[in-house]
C-alpha cells in the first residue's frame, strides 16, 4: 500500500495517509516505527477496520504490553486500558502535563491510542516534544542539568487508596511492586539519540543533590517547557482515529473540557527499558531535530548610557 508521512508541526508530529493498520505487515510497520522515532506523534485516521485484537498486535510488535496497575484495565485483556469519561464518570488524573508511567523503573516506550467515542466538541489532547524543548535550552542551563537525576512516584494514584486496613496493606503492596526509580533529568533516546528533558509534574517529586527549594524551582522551570507552543501538537479525536506516541521523548496532556458529554478511548502500552542519561562530561548536543529552536540572531548592541559618552 501506498502511505504517505505528513508533518503536521515544525517540530512535532506527523499524519499518516494510506495504511491501515488491519494488515500491518513487516514492511509497513518498519516505515511506521521510523517515522515515530523522527516525528514522536504519529496520527491515523479513519481505521474503521482495525480490532481491538489489531491494535494489540501492532502494539506487540515493539515490545511487550504493559499491564497498568492503577488503569481500568479490561477483565478479559488486562493490556488494555479503557478510558471512557461522561458525566457519570467524570475524568481525573490526565489533565496535567506527563509521560506515562514514569514511577516504573522500566517506563513505556510508545503509547497508542485508539478513539471510539468522542464528544462533539473538546476532547483533544495536546502534545509536547521534549527533545524540542530540551534543544530550546540556553548552553548554560544544558550544562546546568547535565547528569542530574531526579525521583518518581506514582504519587497521582495514591488517592485512590483509602485509611482501612486492607487498602493500606494494598498501597505497600505497590510500594514494594514499584519502589521509587530515579531517572535522568536529560534522557538519551536509544534509537535517534536525541537528548529529552525528562521530568515531568505527576510523576517526578525532587531532584538529588541540591536543596529542597532549589529542586522545586529548577522542575518547575523545567515543567514549564512543555507550555510553550512551538513544541507542542493538539490533535482532534475522530471515531478510529488512532495516535500513538514516544513516551520516552514526548509528554502530553488530555484537557477536560467536553464534561457531560461521553469520551471512550482504547489505549495499549508497550512496555520499556531503564531510561539512560548522557554518559561523561557535558558537550552540546550534535543530533540534530525537527524544526529550528532559537534562531541564531546577530547580537544587538546595548544602548550607550550618558556617563559611558565620550563626546
Amino acid at each position: 500500500m501506498a502511505v504517505e508521512i505528513v508533518p503536521i508541526n515544525g517540530f512535532i508530529g506527523a499524519e499518516v495517509r494510506g495504511a491501515d493498520l488491519a494488515r500491518l505487515d513487516d514492511a509497513l510497520f518498519e516505515v511506521l516505527h521510523d517515522a515515530l522515532v523522527r516525528y514522536e506523534v504519529l496520527v491515523l485516521r479513519d481505521q474503521q477496520a482495525m480490532t481491538l485484537e489489531h491494535q494489540m498486535a501492532f502494539g506487540a510488535r515493539f515490545g511487550p504490553l504493559s499491564v497498568h496497575p492503577f488503569s481500568p484495565n479490561r477483565e478479559d485483556k488486562p493490556e488494555v486500558i479503557v478510558l471512557d469519561y461522561s458525566a457519570d464518570h467524570p475524568a481525573a488524573r490526565t489533565d496535567i502535563w506527563h509521560a506515562d508511567e514514569t514511577f516504573r523503573a522500566n517506563p513505556p516506550i510508545v503509547t497508542m491510542l485508539r478513539a471510539r467515542i468522542v464528544p462533539p466538541r473538546g476532547g483533544d489532547t495536546c502534545f509536547a516534544s521534549m527533545t524540542a524543548a530540551y534543544r530550546g535550552l540556553s548552553e548554560r542551563m544544558k550544562a546546568h542539568i547535565h547528569g542530574l537525576v531526579c525521583l518518581h512516584d506514582f504519587k497521582p494514584f495514591r488517592s485512590l487508596f483509602g485509611s482501612a486496613p486492607e487498602q493500606r496493606r494494598k498501597l505497600r503492596e505497590l510500594e514494594d511492586a514499584f519502589p521509587n526509580p530515579w531517572h535522568p533529568v536529560v534522557r538519551v533516546h536509544p534509537v535517534s539519540g536525541r537528548r529529552a528533558i525528562y521530568v515531568n509534574p505527576q510523576f517526578s517529586i525532587r531532584i538529588d543533590g541540591v536543596r529542597p527549594d532549589e529542586s522545586d524551582a529548577l522542575l518547575d522551570y523545567l515543567y514549564r517547557q512543555a507550555s510553550v507552543p512551538e513544541y507542542q501538537l493538539r490533535v482532534k479525536w475522530q471515531p478510529d482515529t488512532v495516535v500513538l506516541w514516544d513516551n520516552r521523548s514526548v509528554q502530553h496532556y488530555a484537557p477536560h473540557d467536553y464534561y457531560p458529554e461521553r469520551r471512550s478511548m482504547e489505549r495499549v502500552t508497550v512496555a520499556g527499558d531503564v531510561p539512560i542519561g548522557v554518559a561523561g562530561a557535558y558537550t552540546p548536543e550534535t543530533v540534530a531535530g525537527n524544526g529550528m529552536v532559537n534562531p541564531t540572531a546577530p547580537p544587538k548592541r546595548p544602548p550607550v548610557r550618558q556617563f559611558e559618552r565620550t563626546a
